[in-house]
């Protein structure tokens, strides 16, 4: 069985910035890290092919240093890792990124696709189902268990109300939900099997494709403008005594703003 984990190369920050031209994301200067909830995708893919074989291939749409990521991917245990990375592809939306990210899925071949939940860089949850309708397949998404019966997969999804369980067709496309297991690390044997293994690079003479559809052209998702959070003015104040004055000083001066 042919399975590809879709994973995200994201800002570790909490502080990011706009281009005010192209609206996207300024990446240049800020460290970045595997998306912790494809982490979740890729162990439970790992998990899934320890229990009933395969290979798994590892799949991203970053700049050239996301190689990082990738190799720590087949540290865990992937087969193989292809970074799709070409300047053609930069500023796409989730539109022209899950387009470019199909196209390289029918390259490689599939049988089953896992992705993240959502991103922690913008949390929009597309991806995975839009993956899915390019490819004309099933998905379903906040599964936490998985498991291959009688020529098909059975899945549990677990929302905030309730438990549910599915049968679904292969191929298909399982979105993990974010904590539904513990990653694996990587020890010093996974280290030097992913340097051995190597990263694919693709780039657009590789895939083909319109590039009315992909990056920037092809995204129809701008940004328009950005609002930032004002910073509030702090006094500064400080009280030192007792416990007991304190409290009354506290009450008196959140009486005096108002704000009981």
């Amino acid at each position: 069985m042919k399975i590809v984990v879709c994973i995200k190369w994201v800002p570790n920050t909490t502080s990011v910035n706009i281009d005010p031209k192209t609206g996207t994301l300024i990446r240049e200067g800020i460290p970045s890290v595997i998306n912790p909830h494809d982490l979740n995708a890729l162990e439970m893919a790992l998990e899934f092919k320890d229990r009933y074989g395969g290979e798994v291939v590892v799949l991203s749409m970053a700049p050239p240093h996301a190689k990082l990521g990738l190799e720590h991917a087949i540290g865990m245990g992937a087969d193989r890792a292809v970074l799709i990375s070409d300047k053609a592809f930069a500023g796409a939306d989730t539109l022209a990124t899950s387009y470019t990210l199909s196209k390289a899925i029918e390259r490689i071949g599939y049988d089953l696709i896992f992705t993240g939940q959502e991103t922690i860089d913008s949390s929009t949850a597309h991806i995975g189902a839009q993956i899915a309708s390019w490819l004309g397949i099933p998905y379903i998404y906040y599964v936490d268990e998985i498991s291959y019966v009688n020529g098909h997969l059975r899945v549990r999804r677990h929302l905030e109300d309730a438990i549910e369980l599915y049968d679904v067709n292969i191929p298909a496309l399982i979105a993990t939900a974010m904590r539904a297991n513990k990653p694996r690390y990587v020890n010093i044997y996974g280290k030097i099997r992913a340097k051995k293994v190597g990263v694919e690079v693709w780039n657009n003479s590789i895939l083909r494709l319109d590039e009315e559809c992909i990056g920037l052209k092809g995204s129809p998702t701008t940004v328009s403008r950005i609002d930032l959070v004002p910073k509030v003015p702090r006094k500064g104040e400080v009280f030192k005594g007792d416990s007991r004055e304190a409290v009354k000083w506290l009450v008196e001066k959140l009486s005096q703003e108002g704000l009981i």
